[in-house]
């Protein structure tokens, strides 16, 4: 089992950044990614990022290289700088953990975090 708790959203103006943290514990040594997705209301949730174990990253189209992956491997957190921010990022952002044990994948979900941007 992997617990995931995020931190770091809230009201954001236009322009502004802001950066999200999400810290695993439980069985991490069974993680090989986490990542962040969204979803706005009425739409379907989307991948934000993704960061691998051997650092490698990707990034959802909507992303547009706004927005940075890191992960801090002696905290078991990761964080997700968003920075130029327009009111299209207005979403709960989810962590995510992607395990692998005895070679059975299994997802592991954050509670979310508000973002909103608006003026």
């Amino acid at each position: 089992q992997v617990q995931l708790v995020e931190s770091g959203g809230g009201l954001v103006h236009p322009g502004g950044s802001l950066r999200l943290s999400c810290a695993a514990s439980g069985s991490v040594s069974s993680i090989y990614a986490m990542g962040w997705y969204r979803q706005a209301p009425g739409k379907q949730r989307e991948l934000v990022a993704i960061i691998y174990n051997d650092g490698s990253t990707r990034y959802g189209d909507s992303v547009e290289g706004r927005f940075t992956i890191s992960r801090d491997n002696a905290k078991n957190t990761v964080y997700l700088q968003m920075n130029s921010l327009k009111s299209e990022a207005t979403a709960v952002y989810y962590c995510n953990a992607q395990t692998v044990v005895f070679s059975m994948e299994r997802d592991y979900w954050g509670q979310g975090t508000q973002v909103t941007v608006s003026s």
